[in-house]
């Protein structure tokens, strides 16, 4: 399997190239530029913190949702 690209990942999971920039340095991985490849280990780990962001903004959205619609 080839090293993906950043933008890959990121337009996979329907983010911005800077979110997932901004996610890997918050998880002490450093790249250069969305056009960086990273590892494989590296990009499950970033697909997998992508993807729970995601779920924990859709889960606060729809509590928000019922409470405005008490």
């Amino acid at each position: 399997m080839a090293n993906p690209r950043v933008h890959e990942i990121a337009s996979e999971i329907g983010v911005d190239s800077k979110v997932a920039l901004a996610k890997l340095k918050e998880l002490g991985e450093y790249v250069k530029s969305p056009s960086s490849t990273i590892a494989p280990p590296v990009a499950r780990k970033l697909r997998a913190a992508l993807e729970a962001d995601d779920r924990a903004a859709r889960d606060v959205a729809d509590q928000v949702a019922r409470e405005v619609a008490r």
